[in-house]
């Protein structure tokens, strides 16, 4: 291998796992870094205690007065934390996080300074609009937008600086972030589902979401990082042949974690505890180099502010151990890619799993109730919900090595399949019911038992039932969480208010209750049968008879954004006030405008690595295999010569070929590439990149893949997979 291939693979090998040594045990410092309700117990008084956490819990407003008290225990306590700077934390549609930091000191006029945090500080900020995809709201002249600080996620200290939870919304008032509109979907789903929670219990003042996020990613030692130009720029490989031994063997999935690795999780857990974020659960992954990490279960909004700051704390304790995190949907070719699967449920107040079954029949019937109405909302928008997971990086991890397709079906399992397909052909006067073991049954004969857990999974389904709350397996590691969720919150809204009307209708004239409600179900089980499918997603079977179903099949991920301007997909974000029309319009330009980035800096980046790194070195080693076969001409006779160098004058021929097609294919990738960025609309030019861009791409990697088995090892410059993947 080169020298520096060579002296990179010796100092990686040659790391060992940097020792984490924790003051405490992980429960003693849990929150220890946040502004929970135990510190605000010790640091306000017992009024505005109360009245922030009846905020928190309630959703009423906080006036100037508690909010001035709020501001200076918050900031007392982070004093005292070590924190000299605050900052408005919030996430723009950039897809990572934003803050500015401010000192706390202000200079006082006769001299000195004191150090301050009043409420205006606290509550509002003012970053610069302008400087954010904002999808044309805000023009480059428009600068002013504003962060207003979200009381219902806690704030937190990390180094020396308080995080301050914020929305981020323009000087219009369009929101710029994606928590504004998560915060609107909750308040929407919230307000439909409790409606329908009171045919069943009067009782319900509440319906709360739920996210257990699981979150994939690779780990690669930072100096074969570093060597990687294509890694570095795009997170992905944008060349590299596949490793002889990659996940054939099965070997890596829930094996011994390495000890670097485990240093990094243990290290990245305990800082990850300190902020409040309830880690759970860790793992190898399918692929070599790949990990999960998971917590338990909170609020929607709260657990997605934490899984996008642990995305952030990751990359720096990555940096502590040697090691960069990838996550990249697809970094590594052919072997399995990363996603975050959001598994989702619903709550009420009374303690109740709105998708587990229950212990009576009003219960069962409520269960039934959102199950079926879920099921119906994702049917109706399906292309919808496929938007809201789609990028150019979701793109090459959607139907391959075992991550969901990029067509949205619906697993339920044999047993629950079954029971929704005799209540469809059941007399609505049939009643569902318990028996001593909690097994769902239908009071129709043959019906089988639903035991709470009797659910089987299936891995290529992009939205599962599980046996209590659905799991949307398609969003992509690298995503927001908030962009799926508050696109599903929309849209099972929308769909439980219709509901709702229609068995009021149903009520008011004259039918009992239950039986239009059972009549309701019964409709829509016949109606979203379309979603359903058991069986492989992979199947080229089943993408035709997907086609048939009439569900969403495109797989041009700018077209596929379109789903957000059909009027049947603006009208719920309109109707469940969740995103206005300038609001999803303006996304759909960042989308396009993010997609057709992203390929142009993996064209740039793979035309420099071809026509700087591979075609050097290709041709350099044809000059080898020349020089040697003119040596041997001149060495030997002629027909011994010709036998002695045949070989070489074979592999010259085949590397010439490669290096030709390199060379004339990213000529015409550039070409490609200017004409599509004269394309005005950001739409269709992110269609000219996904058509003429894009394949190119994909062309060129498969030439230069093939030269890096032909091409002396020892000049090869580039980390190979072999090396980047089984680093220990």
């Amino acid at each position: 291998m080169s020298i520096l291939r060579f002296e990179l693979l010796r100092e990686a090998l040659g790391r060992k796992a940097v020792p984490v040594h924790a003051e405490n045990r992980p429960a003693d410092d849990f929150a220890k870094n946040v502004f929970d309700r135990e510190k605000m117990q010790k640091y306000l008084s017992k009024h505005t205690c109360k009245t922030l956490t009846d905020s928190i819990d309630k959703g009423l407003p906080l006036d100037r007065a508690i909010a001035d008290e709020v501001a200076t225990g918050m900031k007392q306590w982070a004093i005292g934390m070590g924190a000299t700077h605050y900052t408005h934390w919030f996430q723009p549609l950039t897809g990572g996080t934003a803050e500015k930091h401010d000192a706390f000191l202000e200079p006082q006029d006769k001299g000195g300074v004191i150090e301050i945090f009043s409420s205006k500080m606290l509550v509002q900020q003012e970053p610069d609009a302008s400087s954010f995809p904002s999808g044309g709201l805000r023009n480059t002249f428009e600068a002013r937008g504003y962060s207003a600080w979200d009381p219902s996620s806690p704030a937190f200290v990390v180094g020396d600086t308080l995080c301050i939870p914020t929305v981020f919304i323009a000087y219009t008032g369009e929101a710029l972030d994606y928590k504004t509109p998560l915060l609107r979907s909750i308040k929407a789903l919230n307000k439909a589902a409790t409606a329908v929670c009171h045919y069943f219990d009067n009782q319900v003042g509440k319906v709360i979401s739920y996210l257990g996020w699981e979150q994939e990613y690779f780990l690669v030692d930072a100096a074969l990082w570093a060597a990687r130009h294509d890694l570095v720029m795009t997170g992905r490989t944008l060349t590299g042949h596949e490793s002889a031994k990659s996940q054939q063997l099965e070997d890596h999935y829930f094996g011994s974690i390495p000890s670097r690795a485990l240093a990094f999780m243990t290290d990245l857990e305990h800082e990850a505890l300190k902020l409040g974020i309830p880690l759970k659960t860790r793992h190898n992954e399918t692929a070599p180099n790949q990990f999960e990490i998971a917590p338990v279960y909170e609020e929607i909004n709260l657990a997605n502010d934490h899984n996008v700051l642990l995305m952030s704390i990751m990359k720096k304790v990555a940096r502590r151990h040697n090691f960069r995190v990838l996550l990249h949907e697809k970094p590594f070719k052919g072997i399995n890619g990363s996603g975050k699967h959001n598994n989702w449920s619903m709550g009420t107040d009374t303690g109740i799993n709105l998708f587990a079954p229950g212990k009576n029949d009003m219960e069962n019937l409520q269960f039934i109730t959102f199950l079926v109405n879920t099921m119906m909302a994702v049917y109706s928008h399906n292309g919808l919900l496929k938007a809201s997971v789609s990028s150019a990086t979701n793109a090459h991890r959607l139907g391959a090595n075992e991550a969901p397709p990029a067509i949205v079906s619906i697993f339920l399992g044999k047993h629950v399949s079954e029971v929704l397909d005799k209540l469809e052909s059941a007399n609505t006067d049939d009643v569902i019911h318990f028996d001593d073991k909690t097994a769902l049954k239908l009071g129709v004969a043959h019906l089988p038992e639903v035991l709470l857990d009797n659910t089987d999974r299936n891995r290529t389904s992009p939205f599962a039932f599980t046996g209590n709350r659905f799991e949307f397996r398609a969003v992509g590691a690298s995503a927001n969480c908030a962009e799926a969720m508050l696109t599903l919150h929309a849209a099972v809204a929308h769909q439980l208010k219709k509901f709702k009307s229609e068995a009021d209708a149903l009520i008011e004239g004259g039918m009992p209750k239950d039986k239009a409600i059972i009549t309701l179900i019964k409709h829509m089980i016949t109606q979203c049968k379309a979603i359903r499918f058991e069986g492989n997603g992979y199947s080229e079977e089943w993408k035709e008879e997907a086609k048939k179903r009439g569900l969403d099949c495109e797989t041009s991920v700018p077209l596929i954004f379109d789903n957000y301007l059909k009027a049947e997909h603006l009208a719920i974000f309109e109707q469940g006030g969740v995103l206005s029309r300038p609001e999803i319009e303006s996304r759909c330009e960042v989308k396009w405008e993010t997609y057709t980035k992203k390929i142009q800096i993996e064209s740039r980046v793979l035309g420099d690595l071809a026509m700087n790194h591979i075609v050097p070195v290709a041709s350099a080693y044809t000059s080898v295999l020349l020089d040697n076969a003119f040596k041997i001409s001149h060495l030997f006779p002629k027909e011994e010569a010709e036998a002695m160098s045949r070989q070489d004058k074979i592999i010259i021929k085949e590397i010439s070929s490669h290096i030709d097609f390199i060379i004339q294919k990213t000529a015409e990738m550039t070409e490609a590439r200017k004409m599509a960025n004269t394309i005005a609309l950001e739409r269709e030019k992110a269609i000219a990149y996904h058509d003429t861009v894009a394949p190119l791409i994909e062309a060129i990697r498969y030439h230069i893949d093939k030269l890096e088995l032909i091409v002396d090892d020892r000049m090869w410059t580039l980390p190979k997979y072999r090396e980047l993947l089984f680093i220990r």
